[in-house]
């Protein structure tokens, strides 16, 4: 009899630890931030950027995208934006930034203030400012 009990209270000893682990590993956990970086890739290889005609479908193809970034249908986290206009901007301008092509740069200026430029550390070529 004592033998069965020794089992049993083994069982309990191993079980009850596997049981509090499992139960702390099933708490639900909160994310510190929803912050989600989105990235689309668009290509301009079949482009070319030093011509006005090349840098108005390049425009064009970041305008798309930008807007598919910040459309809340298809956002990983599930969230819209804040501001769809701010998103739609942001992604517009650093794209338009990170490609840093003059003619590119010049149809940006077209739509867009000097001002909103500098705001996504966009500068403006010397030949575009001039105009």
């Amino acid at each position: 009899m004592s033998t069965k009990a020794t089992v049993l209270n083994t069982k309990l000893l191993i079980c009850i630890p596997l049981l509090a682990s499992c139960a702390l590993l099933a708490t639900p956990v909160q994310a510190e931030s929803h912050e989600v970086t989105v990235k689309f890739t668009v290509s301009t290889a079949d482009l070319d950027l030093s011509r006005l005609a090349g840098a108005r479908e390049a425009y064009s193809r970041l305008q798309k995208a930008s807007y598919i970034v910040c459309a809340h249908w298809l956002r990983a986290d599930l969230q819209p934006p804040a501001s769809f206009v701010g998103c739609y901007e942001k992604a517009l301008g650093d794209a338009i930034r990170s490609t840093n092509a003059p003619r590119l740069t010049q149809v940006y200026l077209e739509n867009h203030s000097p001002l909103e430029a500098e705001a996504h550390g966009i500068a403006a070529p010397v030949q575009v400012a001039a105009k």
